[in-house]
């Protein structure tokens, strides 16, 4: 890797450290309707306000050994968690993306994904704040960067690349939202239980808008898959009953949806 690449790939992983300390904010903050600006970071045990020297990514939490330094509880496994993920996935989208708008926009998709991911594994629910917010920026970036997917070349083959690319965003959105939520409406009338969340049924046009069509569509399949195996393994081993659990099937969708941009075609 030259060294320029390289530097471009270590202040992206940098940036996600630092990113993925205020995403845990968020991930906390926004489900409870609290501000993500003030007060600042406190712990959620006791109540104290954490000093700068324990906000470190990564490097707090291996010193104060996962517990606050103040009342001594233990401090979530999720915190470094965030910070590492949010790390890797800047910078492994600098490696392939490049430092520019492009890198910027899967950077970007990759903090929603995990702050989405985590909100519906532990709250079971997909904040607009993400889902709506998430949508519109996709549908920005389409404009100024290409969506993977033949869908806008085949329909405007000679029309300008920047609306080939809205074109797929738009269809994307449509394809992974419509006839899923279609489907899922009809299932739940048969089996009189909710199938498909309404913040699902909002971020499947976030990532359609992001991803495209053809890449969005195998995220759908992926998550699916992912949590039919993984979220009925989990509802088998602790035996709950499926007709009662609320399964995060957001989180799972996140999942698949966040390893897509590694993967996709252009």
């Amino acid at each position: 890797m030259p060294f320029k690449v390289g530097l471009q790939v270590a202040l992206a992983a940098l940036a996600g450290l630092l990113i993925g300390s205020f995403l845990n904010v968020c991930i906390y903050r926004v489900p409870r309707d609290l501000s993500v600006i003030a007060p600042r970071s406190f712990c959620p045990e006791c109540g104290k306000p954490v000093a700068w020297y324990d906000n470190i990514p990564l490097l707090s939490y291996v010193l104060l050994k996962g517990r606050c330094r103040d009342c001594r509880k233990s401090i979530g496994l999720r915190y470094p968690l965030v910070e590492l993920l949010t790390a890797v996935f800047f910078a492994a989208s600098v490696a392939r993306y490049g430092w520019n708008l492009n890198g910027l926009k899967w950077c970007l998709f990759e903090g929603i994904m995990i702050v989405l991911f985590w909100v519906d594994l532990e709250e079971r629910i997909l904040p607009d704040e993400f889902t709506l917010g998430g949508s519109v920026a996709g549908l920005v970036f389409a404009f100024f960067t290409k969506v993977p997917g033949l869908l806008g070349e085949l329909l405007l083959p000679s029309a300008n690349v920047r609306y080939q690319s809205l074109l797929e965003a738009v269809g994307g959105a449509f394809i992974l939202t419509v006839p899923l939520t279609a489907v899922a409406w009809i299932w739940s009338r048969v089996t009189k239980r909710e199938v498909l969340g309404l913040g699902d049924v909002k971020l499947l046009p976030c990532i359609g808008l992001f991803l495209g069509v053809e890449a969005g569509v195998n995220t759908l399949l992926l998550g699916s898959l992912l949590g039919a195996v993984i979220g009925g393994g989990y509802i088998f081993i602790v035996k709950k009953k499926a007709r009662e659990y609320e399964l995060p099937l957001g989180s799972f969708y996140c999942a698949a949806a966040a390893l897509a941009p590694f993967f996709m075609k252009f």
